[in-house]
């Protein structure tokens, strides 16, 4: 199967950086990615037998979504700056490019599958939710599914049977498998440990189960299930249901694809583990779990190839990321970058009530300490900070500051417990994890008092308001980016599928649970705040709506709360590199004026120099 790979793959730290490509299923020489033109993502192909390279799109705010068919016709999601668009196809030698399929809403995507027999799949997201159809490259679609809550399409089995669509993986319907007359085949069940969906097997698929699958061409799911705080493969077979693999299980976040080729009984899998990353494959036939040998860093992302290699995002806090492959063969993307040796770096273990809360440390090369400090607070909150490189936290040493990137309780990567633990409250229990490192930070002499500050962006704007909010001492400047900043409000403002996270949350909805979300909302205490603040938020943001930014502002301003705005008219997550650098600059200068301590000119580019 081909799929467009994930958005987050692109823009995790801010700026452009590589993304995998997509094979031709016919030739492996042949690639489609998303890369660099002139700072915006663009969609390319790349031909490595004869090092050709063509940019297929060009548009003013960029491309980023892009796959490839067994015919090597060339899929790119043709969005407009609010998100939504549609599908569209050219052949990999060019020529024009063409809508995918006809009579196909418009809306934002959520899904893409395509078949070696020409049938595909597209998962549209609109306010009226997610819808499915199904047809051939260039023809009319046929709707499958429509008006769904929440959900996402995930794959369509190889003969065009059978599709499954992920829904809230603890919910009710974590996974359905309809067919193309949109019955329902099977639904999994979530509510007795998360649960989601990976993929189809190539056919014929291996029966790895005690209990063989008969037949040829027979359909088997690749699913993944939290289960007595491990995360445990399985696979699901129609007739069968679900199996889980009892020797194929990890303590923290992993997911998996299948290796492609027909009868293929391996897997690919990625851990993610205390920020860093571990490649797998999984025997099915065999049984045999194998690690796979990396750098040690962090793998943003891997895939294996059709001639059996396996393609990897690799970095580390101090090399930028790029795309590597296994057998050493060369991927688009590969450019060298020449980086100044910025900082030194070490890991913080804090004890705290639910385990140790582990924090990245670096702090400048060229001065001892105390240094002004900045708590760099990742988003999510299912993600977490990695051994990887992030301009950010170049821009902030070269310019003088230490930073701290804290795995606050609720963060990926550390196991069930640890991405569950709420025990004092949504959002309570991230600030309770950054007040202690930063007591740990300032006890070990890295910063000082007085000169302390916050930034973080979407869910880490959020945690930055409330802390600036609830522990107001403690905190000598605040940068919020994209922030979560009125609960209430942007629930009532956001889409479907973040309506159905905020209900599981917080228990139900703002009607509901009012209490809840006022607890939670940094609105709450946006009055007591008495430390310089910055807010920068996007118009067009549909993930942290800014009509919820614009109630908060308004507590601020009845408040009398000194603080400074930035609007940018973009999404939540911009294609543009031009307005992340505007933040990172002006984050940096409002940082120097606010720490006492820190250097007011801003530091080297946070961009890493072509050689």
């Amino acid at each position: 199967m081909t799929r467009p790979r994930p958005k987050a793959a692109t823009r995790a730290y801010g700026v452009y950086r590589p993304v995998l490509p997509v094979t031709s299923p016919r030739n492996p020489d042949r690639m489609v990615y998303t890369g660099d033109a002139d700072g915006r993502c663009e969609i390319f192909a790349w031909d490595r037998s004869t090092g050709a390279e063509r940019q297929l799109t060009d548009r003013p705010h960029g491309t980023l979504l892009c796959a490839i068919d067994d015919d090597e016709a060339v899929w790119w999601f043709d969005e407009d700056r609010d998100g939504s668009g549609g599908w569209r196809t050219q052949d990999f030698d060019g020529g024009p490019d063409r809508p995918a399929l006809a009579g196909v809403e418009h809306g934002q995507p959520a899904g893409l599958a395509l078949t070696a027999g020409g049938t595909v799949a597209i998962g549209i997201r609109s306010p009226g939710g997610l819808s499915v159809h199904m047809g051939r490259r260039g023809g009319r679609g046929t709707a499958v599914l429509r008006g769904a809550d929440s959900g996402t399409l995930c794959d369509l089995a190889p003969d065009g049977g059978l599709l499954a669509v992920s829904g809230p993986a603890h919910s009710a319907r974590a996974v359905t498998l309809l067919t193309p007359d949109g019955t329902t085949v099977a639904v999994l069940s979530g509510t007795g440990g998360r649960t989601w969906a990976l993929g189809f097997a190539p056919v014929p698929a291996p029966s790895p189960g005690p209990t063989p699958v008969p037949g040829p061409g027979r359909t088997l799911l690749l699913v993944m299930r939290e289960r007595a705080g491990r995360y445990h493969l399985g696979t699901w077979a129609p007739g069968r249901g679900l199996e889980l693999l009892p020797w194929c299980s990890f303590d923290t976040e992993t997911t998996a694809r299948w290796y492609p080729g027909p009868g293929s009984a391996r897997v690919l899998l990625r851990q993610d583990r205390h920020g860093r990353s571990r490649l797998f494959t999984a025997d099915l036939d065999r049984r045999v779990l194998t690690p796979v040998p990396t750098p040690e860093g962090s793998i943003l992302d891997a895939a294996p190839a059709a001639d059996g290699d396996v393609h990897f995002i690799w970095t580390d806090a101090v090399n930028v990321p790029r795309a590597l492959s296994l057998s050493g063969a060369p991927l688009p993307g590969q450019s060298q970058w020449r980086l100044p040796r910025f900082g030194h770096r070490q890991d913080l273990w804090t004890p705290g009530p639910d385990g140790p809360v582990h924090t990245f440390v670096t702090t400048p090369a060229d001065r001892p300490a105390p240094y002004p400090l900045v708590l760099l607070v990742h988003g999510g909150p299912a993600d977490h900070d990695r051994d990887a490189y992030d301009p950010m936290v170049q821009a902030l040493v070269c310019s003088g500051f230490a930073v701290a990137r804290v795995n606050y309780r609720g963060s990926t990567g550390y196991g069930p417990r640890w991405r569950s633990a709420h025990s004092e409250g949504v959002g309570h229990t991230q600030v309770a994890d950054l007040v202690r490192a930063r007591a740990e930070l300032l006890d070990r002499g890295i910063g000082s008092e007085g000169a302390v500050g916050l930034c973080g962006t979407s869910w880490g704007g959020y945690l930055t308001l409330l802390a600036m909010g609830t522990r107001p001492d403690l905190w000598n400047a605040g940068v919020a980016v994209k922030p979560l900043a009125d609960c209430a409000t942007a629930f009532r403002h956001s889409t479907p599928a973040l309506q159905a996270l905020d209900t599981a949350l917080f228990g139900g909805t703002p009607d509901q649970v009012p209490d809840a979300y006022a607890h939670a909302s940094p609105s709450s205490y946006a009055a007591a705040i008495r430390s310089p603040l910055l807010i920068v938020a996007a118009r067009r943001d549909a993930k942290c709506p800014p009509e919820q930014v614009e109630a908060y502002l308004a507590v601020l301003r009845a408040g009398g709360v000194a603080h400074e705005l930035m609007w940018l008219d973009s999404g939540h997550d911009g294609y543009d590199g031009a307005d992340h650098l505007a933040v990172i600059q002006r984050s940096l200068s409002f940082l120097g004026r606010g720490l006492p301590s820190a250097p007011v000119q801003v530091g080297p580019s946070p961009n890493p120099e072509r050689r």
